[in-house]
């Protein structure tokens, strides 16, 4: 496995649009719950499943820095019983700005974390309220700042757009708060509104005043456009760099690579087979006292499936899939295996031959799921 994803699934406060595995904090068994964090690591291991090769490790959630600063120092410490953190290519965490405070960012620097990927979502007040966050627009800038002082250099903060009732105003003048601090990743994404959220109950009411497809897709290029000017190139189709600061965990998954997901609710895909854990935190738990791996669902990949998922995810990324990889991995050629699809798509200016690479053209970007969607049988 190249990577490993861990599930932190506790918050102080459960955004609108929040659909991941999660949990209030208060009354939770946190301190067991990171725990059992090690005991399945150590599962994995009596397997005979090797961390050798991990290239990046990623804390998510949920909230990693809802946890006190005593519980995330036992989190890494327990992590790097297992991961040889100091020969990482990349280890982030996520973070909300209203947690980060400066004792958890020095706990963070010191247990080998080198990445922050914080939610700020936006920059105005009002839609701050409205989409359920804590922070506000002012906590974003300090702790940038205070993360500065303890060393950190590698930074991004998410964005949304397509928020209810967001005006194109509001989001141009997030885009100028963001670029104003001078990071070197960004992650601008539009609104999905999911299942078993509270804006999914409110959308079902007629109470959610979305933007419109339009609208929507204005703002996505008012993202593409900024962040260009600021010279952060676009390199996924919602995520922007600098040289150098493009998130190597994130490329895993959409090189298609392997990776260890930890944690209750949490996915991986390791020797062929994808996986989810049990979510419910106290049957996740269960399962690894009785020393078994807290498995919910497992789905070896065909090689069919294998090729769709390297389109589809390959896609994503700015310089496309590259028709050499594609061949060493399964053995036929682009051509051989979507010749006809590719074809057209090319002919629908969607997609476009550039060497040994096939990838979106900007008409595409705008529609990736169409697009996306043609490679699935």
């Amino acid at each position: 496995m190249r990577g490993m994803y861990i599930h932190i699934p506790f918050c102080h406060q459960i955004c609108h649009y929040c659909d991941f595995n999660k949990v209030f904090f208060k009354n939770q068994p946190v301190d067991e719950y990171i725990e059992s964090i090690g005991q399945e690591l150590a599962i994995m291991k009596a397997e005979g499943l090797s961390f050798a090769e991990v290239e990046t490790v990623f804390l998510g959630g949920g909230t990693p820095t809802s946890l006190s600063e005593k519980q995330l120092d036992r989190l890494l410490a327990i992590i790097h019983e297992y991961v040889d953190v100091a020969s990482l290519k990349e280890f982030s965490t996520e973070a909300n700005p209203d947690e980060l405070t400066y004792g958890k960012l020095r706990v963070l620097k010191s247990g080998g974390v080198q990445r922050l990927s914080i939610g700020v979502q936006s920059f105005d007040e009002a839609l701050l309220k409205k989409i359920g966050r804590t922070h506000n627009a002012a906590d974003p800038a300090r702790v940038i700042d205070e993360a500065r002082q303890v060393g950190f250099t590698n930074m991004s903060i998410d964005l949304i757009y397509g928020l209810p009732g967001q005006t194109r105003e509001q989001w141009q003048y997030t885009l100028e708060k963001a670029t104003e601090l001078e990071l070197p990743h960004y992650s601008g994404y539009s609104l999905i509104v999911e299942p078993k959220t509270v804006f999914y109950n409110l959308m079902n009411k007629g109470k959610l005043p979305l933007p419109g497809e339009d609208m929507e897709a204005e703002m996505f290029s008012m993202l593409m456009e900024h962040m260009e000017r600021h010279g952060r190139q676009r390199y996924e189709i919602s995520n922007f760099a600098l040289p150098g600061y493009e998130s190597v965990h994130n490329l895993l998954y959409w090189e298609n690579a392997t990776y260890a997901g930890v944690g209750a609710g949490a996915h991986g895909y390791i020797e062929g087979v994808r996986y989810s854990n049990i979510g419910p935190i106290k049957k996740y738990m269960a399962e690894t006292d009785a020393g078994k791996r807290p498995l919910q669902q497992t789905h070896t990949v065909t090689k069919v499936e294998a090729m769709e998922e390297e389109m589809f995810l390959g896609l994503r990324k700015a310089d496309g899939v590259s028709n050499s990889a594609f061949h060493k991995k399964f053995g036929q050629s682009l051509d051989e295996t979507y010749g006809q699809i590719l074809r057209s798509l090319i002919q629908n200016d969607l997609l476009e031959q550039c060497g040994d690479r096939v990838k979106l053209t900007r008409t595409g970007v705008f529609r990736g799921n169409e697009v996306f969607q043609q490679f699935l049988q």
